[in-house]
């Protein structure tokens, strides 16, 4: 075992896997979590938007042996499966290459697969119910609350990594003076989520099209169902906190013009009519179920010289819309082991080269999250945008060597989201002008469309 020791604030996804990279180094590994064991207690309603576990996260959980494991639990993707409010349905290829899908699987299954792994490894211990409420940037001492008895210690190691999400505690400590020049930012919004369910069919059948990611788009709000291993959906609702079609209409009643119930109900004969009889309790979960936010964080410098780093949502927090945010925290998690291999466990070496190559990268995926929420929204149900995702899908057919944009942030692992958004940026105004001039792709000429995308360099 090496005489190093890290301290891992928060037991979520991010932080389990990076303690099975470190363990599997010989790093003694000391692991906090706020909550309770989640094997041992009933997770929460409305609070586990399904993950899109794509190229990028498969890639990493591959590198501890976990991939095909997680892969057997999960159900493939194949494209965006379009629901009109006539109940007509529209399927948009993810990819037009063989073998490129999306898998939807549980956060909490998950979670639990990896804190599972971790057990394995003598180095690697979780404490729950271990609150951090405070970091010393200086010392690198955390502060831990214990949930059970309310008594108050202080833990250090060689350094501290902080996984504790858009909350963090250790970003809080050095956003308040503890890193100079420390720099923050969060952006909310308008919208907000539910979380509703679709329970599995008689004998575990699925009740609509398995294999596709569904959505209900409204221009200015949308629902989404990902499916899960046993049948059942989990459903998103996707509004805006206030105004015309919103939260704040259903939950006063001023919808339909009566009470909260019958606005909810009228609102999804409007809107959703065809999910309905699929929906378990829809009254019971709307008004059970929390209303979550949706807001983008993003600060720097990520570090507290070697004595902290902030690694996934703690550092970058973004909207689920590019169904990216596990998958950019699992590419952290490998980056930053292949920066040990390099400078060993000289940590502020590691924290300042993982800063320099991952900040352009994870800003550059929080800035396609929000663009891919209206894109999700309005424009799937946009004639042009329907068009160019299926010359798209023709392209990636024909050239196997095109990729378009959603294609190079999801099946690229090799690509940098950086560069996956500029050449994809440059590659989408293109095709839209293409497809604005012309209602039939049949009649576009792909090998000249190649050509001209290639110019892009």
């Amino acid at each position: 075992m090496s005489d190093e020791k890290v301290i891992i604030i928060g037991a979520g996804l991010a932080g389990s896997l990076l303690s099975i990279y470190l363990a599997k180094r010989g790093i003694e590994v000391e692991v906090y979590e706020a909550r309770a064991d989640m094997r041992n207690v009933e997770m929460s309603a409305g609070r586990s938007i399904n993950l899109a576990l794509s190229d990028r996260g498969i890639k990493a959980l591959s590198e501890v042996g976990m991939d095909e494991y997680m892969l057997r639990e999960a159900v493939p993707m194949y494209g965006r499966l379009v629901h009109d409010a006539e109940g007509n349905t529209n399927l948009l290829p993810y990819s037009g290459r063989e073998g490129e899908y999306i898998n939807s699987v549980s956060r909490g299954g998950l979670n639990i697969a990896l804190i599972d792994e971790a057990d394995k490894h003598p180095e690697s211990r979780f404490f729950f119910e271990q609150r951090c409420v405070d970091f010393d940037c200086r010392s690198g001492e955390a502060l831990i609350f214990n949930e059970k008895n309310g008594d108050e210690y202080r833990v250090s190691g060689s350094t501290v990594i902080a996984t504790d999400g858009a909350g963090s505690a250790v970003r809080r400590a050095m956003l308040r003076g503890g890193v100079r020049r420390f720099n923050y930012s969060q952006e909310f919004l308008e919208h907000g989520y539910k979380e509703l369910s679709i329970p599995p069919g008689d004998g575990g059948a699925f009740r609509m099209e398995k294999n596709a990611l569904h959505i209900w788009a409204r221009r200015s709000f949308m629902m989404i169902a990902l499916p899960n291993f046993d049948g059942s959906y989990t459903c998103t609702l996707f509004l805006a906190h206030k105004g015309e079609n919103s939260f704040e209409s259903i939950d006063t009643g001023s919808y339909s013009g009566g009470s909260p119930g019958n606005a909810l109900i009228t609102f999804f004969e409007d809107q959703f009519p065809d999910a309905i009889p699929m929906i378990g309790n829809l009254e019971r979960e709307y008004f059970t179920n929390p209303t979550g936010d949706l807001g983008t964080i993003k600060c720097f410098p990520w570090n507290a010289g070697d004595r902290a780093l902030l690694l996934g949502d703690s550092a970058h927090a973004v909207v689920p819309f590019y169904g990216q945010g596990m998958n950019a925290s699992f590419e952290d998690c490998r980056i930053f082991n292949e920066l040990i291999d390099e400078f060993g466990t000289d940590w502020l070496k590691v924290f300042e080269k993982y800063s320099e190559l991952r900040k352009v990268n994870t800003d550059a995926i929080a800035d396609m999250a929000v663009e891919n929420f209206y894109e999700m929204r309005d424009a799937v149900a946009d004639p042009v945008f329907v068009r160019k995702r299926e010359l798209e899908t023709k392209l990636e057919q024909r050239y196997p060597d095109y990729f378009s944009k959603y294609s190079m942030v999801t099946f690229r692992e090799d690509l940098p989201y950086s560069e996956a958004m500029r050449r994809g940026n440059a590659q989408d105004r293109i095709l839209m002008e293409i497809c604005a001039g012309e209602a039939d792709v049949s009649k576009i000429d792909t090998a000249k469309v190649l050509e001209r995308l290639r110019s892009l360099g």
